[in-house]
């Protein structure tokens, strides 16, 4: 038995050890081999799990840039890397970024997890190419930015915030994580289908809630897996959103409503027939059904959560705050005194609060880097991206750098004021860039502030010590906890 053991011990160590150098005489060739044609220096880490283990380190710790500093000071600003299962370039450099953000399709495609492949299908906008995705983005981006919606949109957003505020007096605790993720949903939900407060909202919250915790996980489908379980749930929402889909194309047509107000995003692709092609073609119903629920990720994740670290940062920095109530408190004694309605540009004026908005955005980076596939070779700056590789264009890196801003890790809206910070500048790309621009930048922004105004104006609050987590996505670890008093007037 114990010669057995000897043996299978020295078997298995002497396999483990061929097994070693044959990956690394691999490694050496495949190396040998990028460094002739050009491809950026890096690392590819340990066999199979590359360098995923820091880039997950470092998105839970309080400096998720960490893993791109470190090989930013290494290799460059543009770099090598296996993480997630893939060979990769990552970009820290703003020039760089929006070579790759600006291309049409010709060059860079998106490129993104197979979880979330899987989730949202091959008509998804998100991986979409060509004339069909500048033609929705055109549409939806039109739609989302117009003054009319921003006008009709407003008086919805306000009470929806009003009714909800209203109930935190009665609450021992407030999570502002959660709070936010309520009413911005119901919100989204309003200006793609027209659906008020009911019972088809419930199931749509019920349901897309579990479709969302799919976006990242791994890609397997065996019945019980978090996927499987999500792909029901898409099958179950998209179901739903086919028969008002179905039903709202059925009223158009007998009421022939062609020529009157686009009332939300179902409108506005039923209406839509490219008419900037000789022939007139209809987007499908599935096609529609499909990006429809989509669209109502923003609602779930990337809106409250820019409002519940803002909420974060402004409890951190009491100066901030003062200087945010006292600019919104004006407004609203403005507005008492004139009688006047709020009108969306009464929100969007407010200059600090913006700054506010926009510095929570730099640091928060709710979207960190978008991913692209390069479809041919090609040069930026001197750095050789070759055909089939994955490129990760990071805003975060760019965000926190201090070549760009100075004091990076400082909450301080002031800078926005300051020679040098522009909100549509290559260092500030919050929303992303080129013709994937988020095309609901403007109505978030504009939400955002409703959200701040009636907060500020309506309670003081003390927070509990809270953090944010940066992986897989951004989050509060403790859903960001206040206690409110309300502001006596």
């Amino acid at each position: 038995m114990e010669w057995t053991l000897g043996y299978w011990v020295v078997l298995v160590m002497s396999s483990s050890s061929c097994g070693w150098c044959l990956y690394k005489v691999i490694k050496w060739i495949v190396e040998g081999k990028e460094k002739k044609i050009g491809v950026p220096r890096g690392s590819s880490g340990w066999p199979f799990i590359g360098e995923t283990l820091h880039f997950i380190a470092s998105g839970y710790s309080s400096r998720p840039v960490t893993f791109m500093d470190k090989r930013k000071n290494l290799y460059g600003r543009v770099f090598k890397t296996h993480i997630l299962g893939r060979h990769l370039i990552v970009s820290t450099d703003q020039d760089v970024n929006k070579v790759v953000l600006q291309n049409h399709g010709n060059v860079f495609i998106p490129y993104y997890p197979k979880s979330i492949t899987e989730l949202l299908g091959k008509s998804s906008i998100l991986q979409m190419n060509g004339a069909l995705q500048k033609r929705l983005h055109a549409l939806i981006g039109g739609f989302l930015r117009s003054p009319q919606l921003k006008a009709r949109i407003t008086k919805d957003i306000e009470n929806s915030f009003k009714l909800s505020l209203s109930t935190w007096k009665h609450k021992h605790l407030v999570f502002i994580q959660e709070e936010t993720k309520q009413i911005t949903f119901e919100i989204l939900v309003k200006v793609l289908m027209s659906i008020d407060p009911g019972e088809d909202l419930n199931f749509l919250k019920r349901e897309f809630g579990e479709f969302i915790k799919g976006l990242i996980c791994l890609p397997i489908k065996f019945p019980g897996t978090t996927l499987y379980k999500c792909l029901k749930a898409k099958e179950r929402l998209l179901k739903m959103v086919q028969r008002i889909v179905e039903e709202r194309k059925m009223a158009m047509e007998k009421t022939e409503e062609k020529g009157n107000l686009v009332k939300d995003a179902i409108d506005l692709l039923l209406r839509d027939t490219g008419e900037s092609n000789e022939t007139q073609q209809r987007l499908p119903l599935d096609f529609i059904s499909g990006n429809i629920v989509e669209m109502m990720i923003p609602g779930e994740d990337t809106v409250p959560m820019v409002m519940t670290v803002a909420v974060k940062f402004l409890s951190d920095n009491p100066v901030v705050l003062t200087r945010v109530v006292e600019e919104n408190m004006e407004l609203k004694k403005l507005k008492a005194l004139s009688g006047d309605e709020y009108a969306w540009t009464d929100y969007v004026s407010l200059q600090f609060t913006q700054n506010v908005i926009s510095e929570t955005l730099r640091m928060a980076n709710i979207i960190n880097a978008v991913w692209r596939k390069a479809l041919k070779d090609v040069e930026i700056k001197g750095y050789l991206i070759p055909k089939g590789w994955c490129v990760l264009a990071s805003f975060s890196s760019v965000h926190m750098d201090e070549e760009n801003y100075e004091n990076p890790y400082k909450f301080d809206p002031w800078r926005w004021e300051k020679t040098g910070a522009a909100v549509n500048s290559n260092i500030f790309t919050p929303f992303g860039g080129g013709q994937r621009l988020c095309p609901g930048l403007e109505l978030s922004r504009l939400e955002i502030s409703i959200f701040l105004h009636h907060l500020v104006t309506t309670y003081r609050w003390e927070a509990e010590a809270d953090e944010i987590l940066n992986f897989p996505t951004v989050k509060m670890r403790k859903k960001m906890p206040i206690t409110v008093m309300p502001i006596d007037h």
